[in-house]
């Protein structure tokens, strides 16, 4: 079995790559076409923390993966990033284990970030006036970093809980070429943009419905384990398009689960992101309409961003 470190696998993935690898599988996954069993979660509240353990495996393939991944949102207190986590990719032939991807919590990040761009570059206004952000942490900043594949807009509004965060985020966006403002409002965020992506791990909602002006889009990737919330379920039902990684991930927690929960709505106006690639699924009809993705996080991303690492690193 080989063992690659963080330093190796950032330095190799081609995000062009996973991005066409990602669509793949979203697509296998809403075709029916993919092994996806039920997630494990562990909920550490005396630690501010949780973990989750996903696999999947998608018809045809030469591997499949497990995963781990963690989040203990107290630890940048103790200098100590917040997620952490490894990939285990296995022979489907065999069962042999070919390949541990030490990545830190890395690939699970950049997985995320690249289906925010997928859903932007799918569902975004022609016209972003700003780029609003929930969050200050690694999430935050990797949806920034892709965004900019698909959106010429180089504004940006960031909501964040302290001070110290926001400068710091300030910083990072100054340096990818952004005009920045900071906030602890996130009204203000709602106000300013029409692209806002959520990242934070809050178990209350931070955006409200009245606040959202009409033609906003918004990527909810925060709310990706039962009890987590960004958003206002009013705000979810008042959504012209409600597209989701995963039906069955997203009745049971997420955005959309509270919104199902509250009676708001229905499941038959929910829509698969995978449908919506394969143009099963409508997407943004008109700029007036308010767009959401709601993000989970489903195991085909790993399975397939974990086979792209390989190939890269066999070339």
């Amino acid at each position: 079995m080989k063992v690659f470190s963080k330093a190796q696998i950032t330095a190799s993935l081609d995000r062009g790559a996973a991005v066409r690898c990602l669509e793949q599988g979203f697509i296998a996954y809403s075709e029916g076409k993919a092994q996806v069993p039920p997630v494990q979660g562990f909920a550490f509240p005396e630690a501010n923390g949780d973990c989750c353990v996903k696999s999947a495996y998608i018809a045809g393939s030469a591997t499949f993966t497990v995963k781990l991944s963690t989040g203990f949102y107290d630890n940048p207190s103790r200098g100590l990033p917040s997620n952490d986590g490894l990939m285990l990719v296995l022979s489907a032939l065999t069962g042999q284990p070919l390949a541990l991807l030490q990545d830190e919590g890395w690939l699970t990040g950049m997985r995320t970030a690249l289906a925010g761009r997928i859903a932007a570059r799918l569902l975004a206004p022609a016209q972003v006036s700003a780029i609003g952000i929930l969050g200050t942490g690694m999430q935050a900043r990797m949806q920034l970093e892709q965004l900019g594949a698909v959106t010429d807009c180089r504004r940006v509004i960031v909501w964040g809980r302290q001070d110290s965060g926001l400068a710091a985020y300030s910083t990072f966006a100054s340096a990818l070429g952004y005009e920045v403002r900071t906030t602890r409002d996130p009204a203000e965020v709602a106000a300013a943009a029409n692209l806002i992506v959520c990242t934070t791990p809050s178990r209350q909602p931070l955006l409200r419905s009245e606040w959202v002006r009409p033609g906003t889009h918004i990527t909810a990737v925060g709310a990706d384990a039962p009890g987590k919330q960004e958003l206002d379920p009013a705000l979810v039902a008042r959504a012209d398009r409600i597209i989701v990684d995963s039906m069955a991930q997203c009745s049971q927690y997420g955005e959309v689960a509270h919104a199902l929960n509250s009676g708001l709505i229905d499941a038959n106006q929910l829509s698969e992101l995978g449908a919506l690639l394969a143009g099963r699924a409508k997407g943004r009809e008109h700029d007036d309409q308010i767009t959401l993705a709601d993000l989970t996080g489903v195991a085909v991303q790993d399975a397939q961003i974990s086979s792209c690492v390989l190939a890269t690193m066999a070339a």
